[in-house]
């Protein structure tokens, strides 16, 4: 489904292209080249609604393609990017480390303790 879509999706965006250069801008455009193939077989006026017809439908069809496009990637893929779980496994690879001391930071000694008398045996006599 996939890839008929996006086949769909690259053939609207040619025609799409295509309509959009037919038109006769400001400046001219492909339409007012030498006699431009849709004004001599439409007329000059016929011509540019058509045109502007197609561009609305072809561009309205794209927009849909590809909302489509991404809900049907968005279905196809079952969880993370390859990027989102890497960047997941490294993080738990750090959580698992001690935090370092921050820089500047003085740290306590640890506290004293006192060597604990020997337990005294049986066999000694005090």
């Amino acid at each position: 489904m996939f890839n008929v879509l996006l086949t769909l999706m690259l053939i609207d965006g040619l025609l799409l292209g295509a309509v959009i250069l037919m038109q006769a801008g400001q400046g001219g455009g492909l339409a007012s080249l030498g006699g431009g193939t849709a004004s001599q077989v439409l007329g000059g006026r016929q011509a540019t609604s058509i045109l502007t017809r197609m561009t609305w439908w072809t561009g309205g069809l794209f927009m849909g393609l590809a909302l489509l496009l991404t809900l049907t990637n968005s279905a196809r893929r079952s969880g993370a990017s390859e990027v989102a779980k890497q960047l997941q496994q490294q993080s738990r690879g750090q959580q698992e480390l001690p935090a370092a001391p921050l820089p500047g930071a003085t740290t306590a000694p640890p506290p004293a303790t006192t060597p604990a008398a020997p337990a005294k045996t049986p066999s000694q006599k005090p």
